[in-house]
């Protein structure tokens, strides 16, 4: 990482140290050392000196340069520097070495009495603390700590126990769960216990047809065993007929989901959206909770995250994560926006948190609502057919007088409100939700900050709507990347000009807000992925349906944007720029060091950055400085 050098302070006078008596460095030494005498007189007479500085606090300061000022604060007053300085948790000063050295000093000295007066000359300047300058290595930036706006921390866990995510058929998944019970001969040995696992996506295999509950009794260690895998998007699930067996009778519908059946009636093993909730699952259990968290926390450190917004804590795991943070320092910062799955006004049902725990790191002020499915599982609300298959227009989860209600009773409670919205039905609902909402003067969009999860598929006008509104559109730019392939088939070439078009949300949006997450696990956790999709519209081996230049490149956002997108707006999304999102002075210490200039480096090279230091509160939680 570079070297750790002291700042070496210039000499009080800034004269050269000449033998002369008359010179002013001379005339400083009779000066000091008539001081120091009447330090010792007052300490012989029994008179008490008292000094008001903290050296121990001072001495835990310390300066991040680089040498290129490639500092990337994202404050839009001074968007690059050469050095930060660091006090406590915070970052105290900005601006050049010179500059922060003697302010730095002038602060110390401020805190001294009679250091007016007085400023120790050499060869007594030796007394004066030296900042602590770390120096970066030539290639490596700095930049505030990346936040994933839409994520799942526990789900990732939870993913990554069973990950199905590179399977391109069904007897490859087959073939991943027979590794996986053999390792584990607590499940080899008891047939009862549950397999769960998540990432399979029939869209990646030969025909894109869904899998059949039938599938599993092919490999004979799998049958008769207690299988259920979440689809990649967690949008459906495919189950064994053990565990079919274990859900008779099943309704024949069910509102907001889907049982898809064979020909003859007969549930295949998919259950899709609000039909999952049919599935038997396991207890929560902690054992189990900090298993995954710690795994998750773990990996988003190494990648450079500092804060993670969770789109979907239920409240035991709100319970979980507030019980932690009363007993350790969380790793990392958790905006928490807290479900339960009822129509019913549930806002009793989670506390509400504000910094909470030891470093502050917990915050619960928002909810999270559904309105439909996925575009991949064909759930996705839309306002016609889809275009590769007319027979259906996706799922809506909920009502819209219900969600309606639910909207307004949280607002009027004080809770921000962020509802996850693919289609562009869904969006068109909740626009107008919003915009009843929004129509009372006594609900103020500001104080609100209302969001949409996703924002994936808008009409035109609806975005210029969302625009007008105000409402914070939330995306994720690796689902464009993702879904490219397939997406236009589903929706056609109208359509798609409103889906994934996160250039036109920015331009729309009157406060140039657009906070940038991953969805993971459902995409991968690095937060650099979603800065490559966002600037390049581009997989991660360089191609598109459009080609090298991108898929719909017009909806690229420049660099710039993208890493704003990631800080300072998603510190806005959750109410805490004021402490967040940019290395301004005052704010919290949160910052990445990364090894190459993600904001220079030609775009193929952006994926192979690596992350050096996370900090966090001022404290490495990852790698060195």
């Amino acid at each position: 990482m570079g070297s750790s050098l002291p700042v070496k302070p210039a000499s009080a006078s800034g004269q050269s140290t000449s033998s002369s008596t008359n010179t002013p460095q001379n005339r400083s030494w009779w000066a000091t050392s008539w001081f120091l005498a009447l330090l010792v007189a007052l300490g012989v007479t029994g008179a008490t000196v008292t000094w008001h500085h903290k050296p121990e606090t001072h001495s835990l300061d310390y300066a991040v340069c680089s040498t290129n000022r490639t500092i990337y604060t994202v404050d839009l007053d001074l968007p690059n520097v050469q050095c930060i300085v660091v006090h406590d948790s915070l970052i105290s000063d900005t601006g050049d070495l010179e500059d922060i050295t003697l302010r730095w000093r002038d602060r110390w000295w401020s805190e001294i009495p009679l250091a007016g007066v007085l400023h120790l000359p050499w060869p007594f300047n030796f007394l004066e603390p030296s900042l602590r300058v770390i120096n970066i290595q030539p290639d490596s930036i700095v930049v505030p700590g990346l936040t994933d706006a839409h994520a799942h921390v526990l789900q990732y866990g939870f993913k990554m126990n069973l990950n199905l995510e590179d399977c391109t058929s069904v007897d490859e998944v087959l073939s991943h769960l027979k590794a996986y019970v053999i390792s584990h001969p607590d499940i080899l040995g008891d047939p009862t216990r549950w397999i769960e696992g998540m990432g399979w996506d029939q869209n990646k295999w030969p025909g894109a047809q869904y899998p059949h509950a039938d599938d599993f009794d092919r490999e004979p260690l799998l049958r008769g065993r207690r299988i259920s895998l979440a689809r990649i998007d967690v949008h459906a699930s495919w189950v064994s007929n053990r565990v079919l067996q274990l859900m008779t009778p099943l309704p024949e519908t069910i509102d907001g989901g889907l049982i898809i059946r064979d020909e003859h009636g007969k549930p295949t093993g998919i259950f899709v959206d609000n039909a999952m909730d049919l599935i038997p699952s396991q207890p929560f259990s902690e054992a189990r909770a900090m298993e995954y968290f710690t795994r998750a926390t773990g990996d988003a450190l190494a990648v450079g995250l500092t804060g993670v917004h969770d789109a979907f804590s239920v409240p035991d795991e709100i319970q979980f994560y507030k019980k932690l943070s009363e007993t350790q320092k969380l790793p990392l910062r958790l905006y928490l926006m807290g479900s339960v799955n009822s129509d019913d006004y549930w806002g009793k049902e989670i506390p509400r948190l504000i910094q909470h725990g030891l470093g502050g790191r917990l915050t619960v002020r928002s909810v999270k609502l559904f309105t439909d499915g996925a575009l991949g599982s064909f759930g996705a609300a839309l306002l016609e057919p889809y275009s590769d298959n007319p027979s259906t227009s996706g799922i809506m989860r909920v009502q819209p007088d219900a969600l309606a209600k639910l909207v307004r009773e949280f607002a009027i409670d004080g809770w921000q409100v962020n509802i996850h919205c693919i289609g562009d039905r869904a969006n068109h609902v909740v626009l107008d939700i919003y915009e009843d909402i929004l129509a009372n003067a006594s609900f103020s969009v500001d104080a609100l900050r209302p969001r949409i999860e996703h924002a994936q598929i808008l009409t035109l006008d609806d975005i210029k709507r969302a625009g007008k509104l105000g409402v914070i559109p939330s995306v994720q730019p690796t689902h464009a990347t993702s879904d490219m392939w397939y997406a236009e088939d589903r929706l056609g070439p109208y359509r798609i000009q409103g889906a994934y078009a996160y250039r036109t949300l920015l331009n729309t949006s009157p406060t140039r807000v657009l906070p940038l997450g991953s969805d993971f696990p459902v995409e991968g956790i690095n937060p650099l992925l979603g800065f490559y999709a966002a600037v390049s519209r581009l997989s991660v081996k360089g191609d598109s349906p459009h080609g090298p230049g991108g898929w719909y490149p017009s909806e690229r956002l420049t660099r710039a944007e993208a890493l704003k997108g990631m800080t300072l707006d998603t510190a806005y999304a959750s109410f805490s720029e004021d402490i967040l999102g940019s290395l301004s002075i005052g704010k919290k210490a949160d910052f990445v060091v990364l090894d190459r200039d993600i904001m220079t480096v030609p775009m193929e090279d952006i994926l192979g950055t690596k992350v050096t230091a996370t900090v966090i509160d001022g404290e490495v939680e990852y790698g060195k400085l």
